[in-house]
């Protein structure tokens, strides 16, 4: 059965090539939506990149054909229509019932009005407020989140990179400590993966691995330091042991607050120091309240100082490591003032070529899936990505652990022997944090 579907405006806003992706069925833009994404239209934040290209793209169809007509998106696809509810709703009315005004509401009739009208037909309200999507379903109406870029089961898919291998031939280990790689000839079975991380394990001994995919042989992951900083446990020598290789160009560390993240991306990349032209540390701008950042006095700098904070805190917890004659702590002073190292806001990011750069997000899950991709394809020759967060501490109102940019390319990557993926489980920021995530 064909279907027509309602888009929300926070569709749009997530994914302005939403309206192509439902295949050969129909699209309906409620015109209320126009007037939110006009609201949209101005600034730097990702949201007011997808309003305008959404826009745009509209303008476009509008050459041809009015918007209040159905109008093809191409072959193989629906067409699109810009509706608006009658002044009498025949049936249900969502501003009767949940009150006047309000733009969700007139969505909702949008979409109960073609209900009505085309009983032969299924009508779906698709939206990423899940509140909205609640009112539509108390109203008898279908109503579902945008999959698109949504993975099936994020926590599953972490699981994947690393694992535990129990009861190994003691040889097997022996020979992996003395030629430090051995070939991989079935020993991992089914849970090889390119870039995958292992604890092979015997009665008495165990080794950490991983699989090199390029030479088909498992590789020795020893402990190293990395600018003063040692990792405390497995999962932090995994993470460090793909920060520093230099074939893996992009890598995704996962982890509850406290288990070191960005402070084992910031330190790998101050001990490859030599290797990149720039060091640039980010994270997306969360406001507080809804206020924009532009409410903050100061310059551009000064603005984006509190949401950087964080960042500095990492890098002080490194300059901690030395005196203040030290020559590694004066390279970091150097570096700063050289704009070697560099941090900044992700809205200034858009739109630049990054060549040999390290290139660190921090809170990655409070990005989308075009967002991050946005970010990777700024890549240039010798640039390598680091992606930290946590998929279970989004900040995002239409975000969720399954349709994040984090868990999104943890997901399509998978395979892939340019990206490598860990999950940091135990904190080691202090007792104190380890028992809040544990039990609180």
């Amino acid at each position: 059965m064909l279907k027509q579907f309602v888009l929300d405006t926070s569709v749009l806003l997530f994914d302005h090539n939403a309206i192509s992706n439902f295949e050969e069925h129909d699209v309906i833009i409620p015109i209320y939506v126009l007037e939110e994404l006009d609201n949209f239209k101005i600034g730097n934040q990702s949201t007011n990149f997808e309003a305008r290209s959404v826009i745009r793209f509209l303008d476009n169809l509008s050459e041809e054909k009015d918007l209040h007509e159905w109008i093809s998106l191409g072959e193989d696809k629906g067409r699109l229509k810009v509706m608006h509810c009658p002044n009498v709703m025949k049936g249900k009315d969502a501003e009767h019932i949940f009150g006047p005004g309000k733009m969700d509401h007139k969505i909702i009739n949008v979409a109960l009005t073609q209900q009505a009208e085309h009983e032969d037909r299924k009508v779906v309200l698709v939206t990423k407020d899940i509140n909205l999507r609640l009112k539509a379903k108390s109203l008898g109406l279908a109503s579902e989140d945008y999959m698109t870029g949504k993975v099936d089961n994020a926590s599953e898919i972490s699981d994947t990179f690393t694992s535990a291998l129990n009861n190994l031939d003691a040889s097997l280990i022996e020979r992996l400590y003395e030629k430090k790689h051995i070939p991989e000839e079935g020993i991992l079975q089914d849970f090889k993966v390119a870039n995958g991380f292992y604890i092979l394990n015997n009665c008495e001994q165990s080794a950490l691995a991983r699989y090199d995919v390029e030479l088909d042989e498992i590789m020795l992951v020893e402990k190293k330091f990395a600018y003063g900083i040692k990792p405390r446990n497995a999962e932090q020598t995994f993470a460090l042991n793909a920060l520093l290789n230099e074939r893996i160009k992009l890598v995704a560390l996962q982890g509850v607050a406290g288990t070191g993240k960005t402070l084992l991306a910031l330190a790998a990349a101050l001990e490859q120091k030599n290797m990149f032209d720039q060091i640039i540390l980010s994270r997306p701008i969360i406001p507080l309240n809804n206020r924009d950042i532009g409410f903050l006095p100061g310059t551009a700098e000064d603005k984006i100082t509190p949401y950087m904070q964080p960042l500095w805190d990492n890098l002080k917890v490194i300059q901690a490591q030395y005196g203040d004659r030290s020559r590694k702590k004066k390279w970091i002073e150097d570096m700063l003032e050289n704009e070697q190292l560099n941090i900044t806001a992700l809205n200034f990011i858009r739109g630049r070529s990054l060549t040999n750069v390290m290139f660190i997000i921090d809170e990655a899950q409070n990005l989308t899936p075009l967002e991050i991709k946005t970010i990777i394809t700024r890549a240039g020759e010798g640039t390598k990505i680091v992606f930290c967060g946590d998929i279970k501490q989004i900040d995002t109102p239409y975000l969720d652990e399954n349709s994040n940019g984090l868990s999104y390319i943890i997901d399509r990557l998978k395979g892939s022997e340019l990206f490598a993926h860990v999950n940091l489980l135990k904190g080691e920021r202090s007792e104190l944090a380890d028992l809040a995530n544990q039990l609180l």
